[in-house]
C-alpha cells in the first residue's frame, strides 16, 4: 500500500472505489516482496506486483473487483503454453489478494495514511481467505499500543485479540506476514488466512565519519530506503552542506552518540552501521559499543593491515570471538571499486547480500533460482493454477 499511497488517498478522498492488488505470498523466483501493491483507478494504474510479468492480467481483474465489490484471491505461475502471455517468465509463482477500496469499505484508511506519512508504526491485517465468504476482506488496523480496533472481525473478541497480538509482534520486527488461524481465530487450526501488512518507520543507516565516502553512502542509503544519519566529532566536516541528502547530521563523538541512541531505543535489529573514519581514536570505542548491540550490520573501512590491528585491539578490550565475527571488515564486496561512489555501491551490495542470504557471485555463473528463500517467503512448490485462472476466496 505504501507504494501507491498518494494515488490511493486521492481516489479515497474523491469517493471513488479502486481495485487494490497486494502481493501476499511468493514461491521460487519472484521480483517483488510480499506487501508490494498495484492500484487500478478507473483507466489508470500505479505500482507493481511483479515487475511487469502479470500486470496486464492484474489490471483487468482489479478493474472487475472495483466494479463488483467482491475481493478475490488469485495465483499466477508459469504454464509452458502461455508463460509469455501472462505467466511469470522468471519461473516464480505469486499469490495476490485483490480488494475494492473506498470510504465505505475502508473508513479508517485516512488514519492509516496519516500514520505512514508521519513515520508512526501501523499494521493492517486483512482476511484474505475464510470458510465464510462474508469474512473475506474484513480488516483490523493495529497500532503498537492503545485500544484494539473494534471493527467486526471473524471470531469476535477472540479472533480480534489473536490477530492484534500477532500483528503487534510483526510491527516490532518490521516485516509483513501471512498468518493462518482457525475460523474463529484459534491459533491451532485452519480455515482463516490473514495477511498482515506492516508499515514500520524506515530502518536506520548510521554513517560514522563525514569523509568523501560518506556522501556517496548517504545516496546509496536513501536509494535503499534507509533513514540516514551521519555522525562525526569534527564540526568542520559534519555539515549538511557537505552531506546533501542525509536526514540528519550529528556532531558528536561516535561511540557516545551510538550508546545514547541505543539506550533511547532508536537502534534495532534493522539498523545498519557503517564506520568509515578508519581512525583508531574514533573506530575502536565505537566498535566496542556497536558489536555488542543487536543490529543488522556493522561494517568498518580500512586495509587488511588496519583490520588485523583493529581486531587485536578489540580483543584486548574484551570483545568475544562471537562479537568480533559480526564485524564486516574490510567493508563491502569485492567489486573492484575505486571511487567513493563505487565503494558505496560495494558496501550497499554487502548489506543486501547479508540481509537476503546472497553470496555475491555472478548470477550468470550460478544455476537454479536467482532469488534466495527468506523468512516469510514460502519455498514450497504449490500446485499452481493456470496463469489465466483466478479464484474467489472460499
Amino acid at each position: 500500500m505504501r507504494d501507491v499511497l498518494d494515488e490511493l488517498m486521492a481516489a479515497w478522498q474523491a469517493g471513488r472505489t479502486v481495485g487494490l492488488a497486494t502481493l501476499v505470498r511468493t514461491w521460487s523466483s519472484a521480483p517483488r516482496q510480499p506487501g508490494a501493491s498495484m492500484l487500478v483507478d478507473e483507466d489508470r494504474a500505479g505500482g507493481s506486483v511483479s515487475g511487469g510479468c502479470v500486470e496486464g492480467a492484474v489490471f483487468e481483474l482489479a478493474t472487475e473487483v472495483a466494479a463488483t465489490g467482491t475481493p478475490e484471491l488469485v495465483q499466477y505461475g508459469v504454464s509452458d503454453g502461455d508463460a509469455l502471455e501472462v505467466g511469470l517468465t522468471c519461473g516464480g509463482t505469486l499469490q495476490l489478494f485483490v480488494q475494492p477500496v473506498s470510504p465505505e469499505t475502508f473508513p479508517g484508511l485516512d488514519g492509516v495514511a496519516q500514520d505512514i506519512r508521519a513515520g508512526r508504526p501501523v499494521a493492517v491485517a486483512t482476511i484474505i481467505e475464510h470458510v465464510d465468504p462474508d469474512q473475506v476482506g474484513r480488516r483490523l488496523v493495529v497500532r503498537p499500543d492503545g485500544e484494539p480496533d473494534s471493527t467486526p472481525f471473524a471470531g469476535g473478541d477472540r479472533g480480534r485479540a489473536a490477530v492484534t497480538d500477532d500483528a503487534r509482534g510483526l510491527l516490532a520486527q518490521g516485516t509483513p506476514e501471512l498468518l493462518t488461524y482457525g475460523p474463529d481465530g484459534e491459533r491451532r487450526g485452519e480455515g482463516m488466512r490473514v495477511f498482515v501488512e506492516v508499515f514500520a518507520p524506515r530502518p536506520r543507516l548510521i554513517v560514522f565519519g563525514a569523509i568523501d565516502f560518506a556522501s556517496a553512502m548517504v545516496a546509496q542509503g536513501r536509494l535503499l530506503g534507509y533513514r540516514v544519519t551521519v555522525c562525526d566529532a569534527r564540526p568542520t566536516f559534519a555539515t549538511p552542506a557537505r552531506l546533501p541528502g542525509a536526514d540528519e547530521v550529528v556532531v558528536r563523538w561516535p561511540h557516545e552518540y551510538l550508546r545514547e541512541e541505543a539506550e533511547a531505543g532508536r537502534v534495532d535489529g534493522r539498523t545498519v552501521l557503517t564506520v568509515l573514519t578508519h581512525d583508531p581514536k574514533f573506530d575502536l570505542p565505537l566498535l566496542e559499543v556497536a558489536l555488542r548491540l543487536d543490529v543488522g550490520y556493522v561494517g568498518a573501512m580500512g586495509s587488511r593491515r588496519t583490520h588485523d590491528q583493529r581486531m587485536e585491539q578489540l580483543r584486548e578490550a574484551g570483545l568475544t570471538d562471537d562479537e568480533l565475527a559480526r564485524l564486516s571488515s574490510p567493508i563491502g564486496l569485492d567489486l573492484g571499486a575505486r571511487t567513493p561512489e563505487e565503494t558505496a555501491v560495494s558496501i550497499a551490495a554487502e548489506i543486501i547480500s547479508l540481509h537476503w542470504g546472497g553470496n555475491g557471485t555472478r548470477l550468470s555463473d550460478r544455476e537454479g533460482p536467482i532469488h534466495h528463500p527468506q523468512s516469510g517467503r514460502s519455498t514450497s512448490t504449490p500446485e499452481a493454477r493456470s496463469p489465466h485462472s483466478t479464484s474467489t476466496a472460499p
